[in-house]
């Protein structure tokens, strides 16, 4: 048995953006998920971390996605873990790491301004 399971919360980096694949959109935009910086008992202090992620949706989610997840959106994610390998046009291989979305539920909307 194996599992390939990601959970993540936190808040949408850019509008998705939207594109099609023989009909089906997809969504793709950035979660950003922070670690707080954190005092130790010898009274060093480990700073805090912003990682982003690459979340991708697809169909009926993608269409959510375009309607209603905006920039500031805080989001809970489950999904999986997959890589991506191309070529770019200088022919240097590229790889990325994306988060396809099983589930989803938003949180709150972006604050206005």
């Amino acid at each position: 048995m194996s599992v390939n399971k990601v959970i993540l919360l936190g808040n949408v980096g850019r509008d998705p953006e939207i594109r099609y694949v023989e009909k089906r959109p997809i969504a793709s935009f950035p979660l950003a998920t922070d670690e707080r910086p954190v005092r130790m008992p010898d009274g060093t202090e480990r700073p805090g971390r912003t990682e982003w992620h690459n979340i991708i949706m697809w169909d009926g989610a993608a269409e959510m996605a375009e309607r209603y997840i905006r920039k500031g959106t805080r989001m809970y994610i489950e999904g999986r873990l997959r890589y991506r390998t191309w070529e770019d046009r200088n022919t240097i291989k590229r790889t990325v790491t994306e988060i396809y979305v099983d589930y989803f539920e938003l949180l709150g909307s972006p604050k206005s301004s």
